[in-house]
């Protein structure tokens, strides 16, 4: 029987071959989910570097995670991911969901980055 590790693990290869194929030298929209915050990273997968990132860590987004529900943080965090994409000078992306779905926070920062702007 597969625990649930080893499911996430498939799921998460599965993505990233995905993933590799379409990327054609785009930027990687990666996505950590903890059961308390959200973080993305933009990462640029020929160099190996961080461009930039966004958590629901940080002053202003902590504010707003002490007094909103999951989903209100995670679309304010795809906001600003998305605008400091623009300072960067990144339109275009590749979303990197890792092992988590499709739903919920993951999908809410997803669709609000992409209302901000950022492509993918």
């Amino acid at each position: 029987m597969s625990s649930n590790l080893s499911l996430a693990k498939r799921r998460r290869d599965r993505v990233r071959v995905r993933i590799k194929r379409n990327a054609k030298g785009k930027v990687r929209f990666s996505v950590f989910r903890s059961s308390r915050h959200i973080y993305v990273q933009l990462i640029d997968d020929k160099v190996g570097n961080t461009l930039t990132s966004a958590s629901s860590l940080e002053k202003d987004e902590k504010l707003l995670a002490d007094s909103k529900n999951g989903i209100d943080v995670a679309v304010s965090v795809g906001k600003m991911i998305a605008s400091r994409a623009k300072e960067v000078g990144i339109n275009e992306v590749v979303f990197d969901r890792g092992s988590y779905l499709y739903h919920g926070r993951v999908k809410a920062l997803a669709e609000a980055a992409r209302e901000a702007g950022l492509s993918f």
